[in-house]
């Protein structure tokens, strides 16, 4: 049982420790949610044990697995956790041409180039001392991110998300084919010359179907992937010198040509054949629903796609 006496004396920064180690489950990854050191996580979660009594964590070869103990109380204090967050994020009232406040973004890698350069244009006119930041979030940590507040929003595919979790769609996007307009197939493609062509495709996963091919298994159409890579601006450099070409939403590909004055050997064409739209939502905790930061950045970006 932990000593009373300790726990009147406790670090309440311990217990943002101790919940990135919950919800990682892993002290580098809690080290670089943090912000912090790995050995300064170590110390933290050594000295909650002596505070509580308890080991906490067991680790089991690159996991910290919770004690039970651990595991009864773990939600009770991040939901306390979460709660005190808001209530801070609600001290005074927020203006958007004085304040100094940081959002954090879950942005899929492959909308950066169609979102963050909107926002930040957004934010130099609206907010100008916002401070905004783009990070990785893995669609599975979705749900456990936004309630923790590691993230205020996301923005994503369609995905199948319930509540607490709510959501709306920013954009409706449709493929389209960046090419080389020296390839042979440039002003005259089939959909059979599509599907037997060779492909980039761009995916931050090692394997697994990529978001279009999953839409042509939909139709039982399938193409030949020549090369797979990690990000559209390799993929873009590659198709400028190479027959390969690349499905990519016409958003994206339109900010993959405004990059640079003179727009070289590459163009944008129709998709052969009919692909459901890409869907982009915002994500955000109903927990936030209130607070006044966040209301205006979520309102502040409906507008601006919707002029679109």
């Amino acid at each position: 049982m932990p000593d009373l006496n300790n726990i009147q004396k406790l670090d309440l920064n311990l217990l943002k420790v101790f919940e990135s180690i919950y919800l990682e489950r892993n002290m580098s990854r809690s080290a670089e949610a943090l912000h912090i050191t790995p050995s300064a996580v170590s110390h933290g979660l050594k000295r909650l044990r002596e505070y509580l009594g308890d080991p906490l964590f067991q680790r089991s070869n690159n996991q910290m697995l919770p004690t039970p103990a651990c595991q009864r109380m773990a939600p009770l204090i991040i939901d306390n956790l979460t709660r005190l967050r808001q209530i801070l994020q609600h001290w005074g009232e927020f203006n958007p041409l004085t304040s100094e406040h940081h959002f954090s973004l879950g942005i899929h890698y492959a909308l950066e180039p169609s979102i963050l350069p909107k926002l930040a244009t957004m934010l130099a006119s609206q907010a100008p001392h916002v401070t905004f930041a783009s990070v990785k979030v893995e669609r599975e940590n979705l749900s456990r991110l936004l309630t923790a507040g590691h993230v205020d929003m996301v923005f994503d595919v369609a995905l199948p998300i319930k509540s607490p979790v709510l959501h709306q769609k920013l954009i409706d996007d449709e493929f389209c084919i960046l090419i080389n307009k020296e390839h042979a197939l440039a002003d005259n493609m089939s959909k059979l010359d599509y599907l037997q062509a060779n492909h980039i495709g761009v995916s931050n996963r090692p394997s697994g179907a990529i978001a279009e091919d999953a839409l042509l298994q939909r139709l039982g159409l399938s193409r030949n992937i020549s090369v797979r890579c990690q990000n559209y601006y390799a993929a873009k450099l590659i198709i400028q010198t190479s027959d390969l070409i690349l499905t990519v939403p016409s958003m994206l590909a339109k900010e993959l040509l405004a990059q640079q004055k003179d727009q070289g050997n590459l163009v944008i064409r129709e998709l052969p054949l009919e692909l459901n739209k890409l869907e982009t939502h915002m994500y955000w905790h109903k927990n936030t629903e209130q607070d006044e930061a966040l209301s205006w950045f979520r309102q502040q970006t409906f507008k601006l796609w919707e002029k679109l």
